[in-house]
């Protein structure tokens, strides 16, 4: 079921103007998007609930756009030349290529899906009576299934960490994960495969010459620490957030916008002293998720995810997980990244990086709070959760399934579309004197061919939250009938009374009044 409602939400994406298939004539480009009309849109306002609710928000935050082109050292002392690699492997029936870890990662996932659905069964079967912390602590079967999984991770974490690739393939051979195009268990070795995109810069120098399309825009907010703290005259604890594009050339990108191969990021490097990275850790976590359920999309569908492989530098890490068509995956990562990155780039670059703190009056290098979301994750998460068919009953008693997209109102691509009801009668001219009234403060559409039901269901397909028809009684009494998405209801108000009336709904204030910042 989740995975037809997954297509209708791709073949929706593409009809009405929000994602495009990149050089569709040519036949297109794996796992590369564009964004249609509405999709641009709806983008736009994505980034900016996010950057205004860093930026505006906090006194101690500040935004940056750092160059995709880097330096080829940054990659070196980031780590990312000798170690940004995913473990691949193929199937040799299929000529299919597959991540191992997400081969591993699916599987156990179908474990805990199993379990899921037990505890669903005991719920119906004991009603109000059932407990399910103590149903998940004491069934037999569900406690053999978590511990299968806790082996699986056990075994993949130390294997991870060591860079034993064998031992991946081998916990693949053992649970006996199977291609999912073929069906057969015939696999080739493990082998590492880095992500970077390299490419040539006219002629930095003889040994430098090859550089890299950034795969994460962290590093250029790191490298810019000691310009933004000094220009700013910033004191700790203060971040960093950025939004651009990152590049990273996966194995298997798949899931429609969810992995590809150019996608852009939304980051914060947040800089504090050392023992101060629990509590900000913990209040980044807290924060992190008020934003993303300030949203509406319902609660259930978020949880955390902490990480049992820690990267070398790491301290803790922790995932908000959504629950996607596809089921819980990544949406944005939370990291205590110790002062790792500012000691490689201060080793790396021969500059200090340090912090004179005026309070101890000594000098350190901060540790860092890593927030970082993917735009397009979020997109999606938007895009799926907003999409909904529903059986409504006409006026002449038969039914018909609406298509509405319900984004929270401050998201949506149009605001506001202006009607007239039929094109003539000086209707359209009053409907341009309501858009012009409107047009500087809202993204407004004017429409005025087809029948007004035809043109409201078009509106209800890209998610607008108010359609404003223009009608005869308009003409005399400066009144239009306003049509509220999510319930088809209708009121009369006067003009006047229009940009008030949009605002209170669609304000960013709104969303940002549930923070608790």
């Amino acid at each position: 079921m989740a995975e037809d409602t997954f297509k209708k939400v791709i073949a929706h994406a593409k009809e009405y103007g929000f994602v495009f298939q990149s050089s569709e004539i040519y036949d297109g480009l794996s796992a590369v998007y564009d964004y249609g009309q509405n999709g641009s849109e709806l983008k736009e306002n994505i980034k900016r609930y996010w950057k205004d609710s860093m930026v505006k928000l906090h006194e101690n935050i500040v935004g940056i756009d750092s160059a995709i082109f880097m330096h080829p050292t940054v990659w070196k002392a980031s780590g990312h030349v000798g170690a940004f690699n995913d473990p691949l492997i193929d199937n040799k029936d299929s000529k299919k290529r597959y991540r191992a870890d997400v081969l591993i990662e699916d599987h156990i996932a179908k474990i805990e899906a199993k379990i899921n659905k037990d505890v669903e069964k005991a719920k119906k079967r004991f009603g109000d009576a059932f407990d399910e912390k103590q149903f998940r602590e004491t069934n037999g079967r569900i406690l053999e299934r978590q511990n299968k999984i806790n082996g699986i991770n056990e075994r993949f974490v130390k294997a991870t960490s060591e860079g034993d690739l064998t031992e991946i393939k081998q916990i693949i051979i053992d649970e006996s994960i199977t291609c999912p195009v073929s069906g057969s268990k015939n696999w080739t070795d493990v082998r590492q495969f880095n992500l970077m995109f390299d490419t040539k810069l006219g002629s930095v120098s003889e040994d430098a010459d090859k550089i890299y399309l950034r795969p994460e825009t962290a590093q250029g907010i790191f490298v810019n620490y000691l310009n933004v703290q000094k220009t700013g005259r910033m004191k700790l604890p203060f971040g960093i957030a950025q939004i651009g594009k990152a590049f990273r050339n996966e194995i298997v990108a798949r899931q429609f916008i969810f992995r590809m191969r150019e996608f852009e990021q939304m980051e914060m490097q947040f800089f504090i002293r050392s023992g101060e990275e629990d509590k900000q850790f913990d209040y980044w976590k807290t924060l992190r998720m008020q934003w993303h359920k300030a949203l509406g999309l319902g609660d259930e569908n978020y949880r955390f995810h902490d990480h049992e492989n820690l990267a070398h530098y790491a301290k803790a890490a922790t995932d908000i997980e959504f629950n996607f068509p596809f089921g819980f995956k990544e949406l944005e990562g939370i990291h205590s990244r110790t002062d790792f990155d500012l000691s490689q780039h201060q080793k790396f670059s021969g500059k200090k990086l340090q912090y004179f703190d005026p309070e101890t009056n000594t000098s350190y290098v901060p540790y860092v709070i890593e927030t970082s979301i993917g735009v397009d994750r979020m997109f999606l998460a938007v895009l799926s959760k907003a999409f909904e068919e529903e059986t409504i009953k006409k006026d002449d008693g038969k039914t018909e399934i609406r298509t509405v997209l319900r984004f929270p109102p401050a998201l949506a691509p149009v605001k506001a579309a202006i009607l007239p009801l039929i094109k003539k009668d000086g209707l359209p001219e009053k409907a341009r004197e309501v858009l012009n009234l409107l047009k500087y403060d809202f993204n407004c559409q004017y429409e005025e061919k087809d029948s007004i039901g035809k043109r409201y269901r078009r509106q209800d397909a890209i998610g607008t939250p108010f359609c404003i028809t223009i009608d005869h009684q308009t003409l005399e009494d400066n009144t239009v009938t306003l049509r509220y998405r999510d319930t088809m209801a209708q009121d009369r108000v006067t003009i006047d009374d229009l940009p008030a009336i949009i605002d209170k709904e669609v304000n960013f204030k709104n969303l940002f009044e549930k923070l608790s910042v």
